[in-house]
């Protein structure tokens, strides 16, 4: 693999700051800081966060680290006196200037490797996009992923632009009320206060697209948003013209019954057609992240039919040779499935222009075409209207190979055309900034620019262990005073009693070991898990010598009862003395929860049902900054654990029964609890540091960093699919 550039200019304390003006114009400050807060490249540069932070401390925090609200509520001149009191001139001109130097490069990575993409753009369809917690357009892994995957394609500067949907009230913000019960609140979120412009057209005029059903026309309008130099359109419902419910229509992120879903998939994958078509963007690379979007390719074959004459057949091999699909679930509900008739009300009229008789248009979305009682799947859709598909993972490849086998009757499983990509993760999104620091005072001048070169990562066995572990506990304080301000305004809120309260303000312990577990509380996840035998787990915790604490976050779907009682038999353990002190739950998991998690841990749990797990990538956030893995070998970790650079649950094998499955990996996991993670950690020399723990924390950083990083997943993408799709060379990236 190609070295990858994943910085874009020098560090402030190496360039020469020529010193400012004193009184430097009011205007001046406040463009260029409404240009860093229009354009989310600040998100992943600490000294841009820094930089709106100390303008209002306070402020910031309560308005979940959003500039473009921050500065809204202040003048010019308010903004130039604060800078003036700070001294921030320097710093506001300097971060301009490298996000001018940043957008204006010519000479980065796909310069020399993206090839025809330069002429053809990918365009990227996603259902969410987790881009940071101030645009609260995504519910967890799916999103968050697609956020990194358009930041290091911009990095990059593979030629890509994002299409998605615009939720006026994100997902939900999760609360647990007296009893432990997870509550929802959907709260509008204030467009004003985003990054978002209208999207235009050559003339300049705000673009709308509208998609015919049988019952109506729908209609959405366009949001353009800037990720470094990714542009990212979402399509937005609530427009005058639509009747009142479909002016709501895109306001939740997988909200509403089955007509809902498939009127927001008609608007991302058709709608997201029209408006590149609108914009005069002219893809040469289709991907679909998942199936939401897999109503897109008919739309994309319609236009070659109608605009180059070309027959349904013809078209549809054209389109098929510049999508790729990626799939990122081997759980069976987390496919879409459609009856008839929901699909002829809302494409039937695309059927009529497509030429296309109802049982053809549903054949595209079944396994056995002739079958009539077969549901149209959106994932069956997505595979038959492209040429390239993978999976995220190389477990997960296999599981999808035979869950898909019976589509392709004609091919053995080891043939079916599945391959796979690993996830990865956004590292400057993720690394710490103690953590940065420690690696560059250690690692190679240029690390930043050889973020997927094995041997720069090798630079962390040169570290002295002692500065490593006093950078990690300092990361671990910051995620228990974290914790402590959250629990304590979590109790505050439900009213409970001032010592309750204050006893919240010291929950926790920096000298004890502590577990995170942060995910989406699916049932298969199994949170849960370690509680099986609470006698056993709270010897644990309680172990005067060696104890244990574990900090949980995560939110079930509003419908996923069995999911809701998960947490609330862990958030109430709180009540239970045994736990009391040992067990906290961080109510609305976000990316900002996920942050300070994955970068305070000292070990990262992942216990799944496996092999359910597609992918994962928490861990691989958890990796960057020193903490270990304690994972069931399924998804990422399958591929990952080397022995020594974190800690496997079991031996990578499943019961056919669930039941006795949990009973098993619950064993392993406490028996890989007690006779290995919590002896290594305690295991202390004479400086009273646990040299095997450090040894361990190493090995994940050099053998895991640079593997499992979304700048490798999209130079992936780009080398094994893309430039086969826009040059309509066969490849099965599979076997690439």
């Amino acid at each position: 693999m190609s070295q990858i550039d994943l910085s874009s200019s020098v560090s402030p304390t190496s360039a020469v700051l020529k010193p400012e003006h004193e009184h430097q114009h009011a205007d001046d400050l406040y463009s260029k800081l409404w240009a860093l807060a229009n354009n989310l490249w600040w998100s992943w540069h600490p000294e841009c966060d820094q930089l709106f932070r100390d303008i209002d401390p306070i402020r910031w925090r309560q308005i979940d680290h959003n500039p473009v609200a921050l500065l809204r509520e202040m003048s010019a001149e308010q903004l130039a006196e604060r800078a003036s009191e700070l001294v921030l001139h320097s710093r506001i001109n300097y971060a301009y200037r490298r996000l001018q130097e940043y957008l204006a490069e010519t000479n980065n990575w796909a310069t020399t490797h993206g090839g025809v993409l330069g002429a053809k753009p990918v365009a990227y369809f996603s259902a969410e996009f987790g881009i940071h917690e101030s645009v609260p357009i995504y519910s967890g892994g799916l999103g968050v992923l697609s956020g990194d995957h358009i930041k290091s394609a911009s990095g990059l500067g593979v030629p890509l632009v994002g299409i998605g949907l615009y939720y006026s009230q994100g997902y939900f913000r999760q609360y647990l009320n007296e009893n432990g019960f997870q509550g929802e609140d959907y709260l509008e979120t204030k467009i004003d206060d985003l990054p978002m412009t209208p999207a235009t057209d050559a003339e300049g005029n705000p673009i709308t697209v509208t998609i015919a059903t049988r019952t109506g026309e729908l209609m959405a309008k366009v949001w353009r948003m800037a990720v470094g130099r990714v542009k990212l359109y979402l399509l937005d419902c609530n427009v005058a013209g639509n009747s009142p419910e479909d002016r709501e229509l895109t306001s939740r992120l997988y909200g509403g019954d089955q007509r809902t879903r498939i009127r927001q998939e008609l608007v991302l994958g058709v709608g997201g057609v029209k408006a590149l078509h609108a914009l005069g963007i002219d893809p040469g690379v289709y991907h679909l992240n998942e199936g939401h979007s897999a109503f897109g390719p008919l739309q994309v074959i319609n236009y070659l039919m109608h605009e180059d004459g070309m027959t349904f057949a013809d078209a549809q091999r054209e389109t098929a040779r510049m999508t790729v699909f990626t799939t990122h679930t081997p759980v069976p509900a987390g496919h879409d499935r459609f009856p008839p008739e929901l699909v002829e009300e809302h494409l039937g009229p695309l059927r009529d222009s497509l030429g296309l008789s109802e049982h053809e248009l549903l054949a595209l979305g079944r396994v056995h075409p002739d079958d009539p009682h077969e549901t149209f799947c959106m994932t069956v859709t997505g595979f038959k209207m492209s040429r390239f598909a993978n999976a995220v993972s190389n477990l997960h490849g296999v599981v999808s190979r035979r869950m898909w086998a019976h589509a392709w009757p004609e091919r053995s499983e080891d043939e079916v055309p599945i391959g796979h990509i690993t996830n990865g993760v956004h590292t400057p999104s993720w690394l710490a900034g103690q953590m940065a620091l420690l690696y560059d005072k250690h690692f190679p001048a240029d690390w930043k620019s050889r973020i997927q070169d094995p041997d720069v990562w090798q630079s962390i066995h040169s570290v002295d262990p002692g500065e490593l572990w006093e950078t990690h506990n300092a990361l671990k304080n910051n995620l228990l005073s974290f914790v402590r301000r959250r629990v304590s305004r979590q109790c505050r809120r439900r009213g409970e009693s001032d010592d309750v309260v204050e006893a919240a303000r010291r929950v926790l312990d920096p000298r004890h070991l502590t577990i995170g577990f942060g995910r989406r509380f699916a049932t298969y996840k199994r949170a849960n898990l370690l509680f099986r035998e609470l006698t056993r787990i709270s010897e644990l915790l309680q172990n005067e010598d060696r104890p244990v604490q574990l900090i949980y976050a995560g939110k079930a779907h509003p419908k996923d009862e069995p999911g809701k009682r998960f947490i609330q038999e862990i958030a109430n353990l709180r009540h239970d003395p045994r736990f009391s002190g040992h067990v906290a739950f961080i109510e609305d998991y976000d990316i900002n929860v996920c942050r300070h998690l994955i970068q305070g841990v000292d070990v990262w749990l992942n216990n799944p049902r496996r092999p359910l797990e597609a992918s994962g990538t928490s861990g691989q956030k958890v990796v960057l900054n020193g903490g270990l893995n304690c994972s069931i070998l399924d998804g990422w970790w399958g591929e990952a654990y080397n022995g020594v650079n974190g800690f496997a649950i079991g031996q990578g094998r499943s019961h056919v029964d669930d039941n006795i499955t949990d009973e098993r990996d619950a064993e392993f996991l406490y028996r890989t609890l007690e006779q290995e993670v919590i002896p290594c950690f305690y295991d202390r020399d004479n400086d009273g540091l646990p040299k095997e723990w450090i040894n361990r924390m190493m090995h994940s950083i050099s053998t895991l960093a640079w593997r499992f990083s979304s700048h490798r997943m999209v130079a992936d993408y780009t080398e094994r699919a893309y430039l086969w799709a826009a040059g309509g060379v066969t490849c099965d990236i599979r076997h690439s």
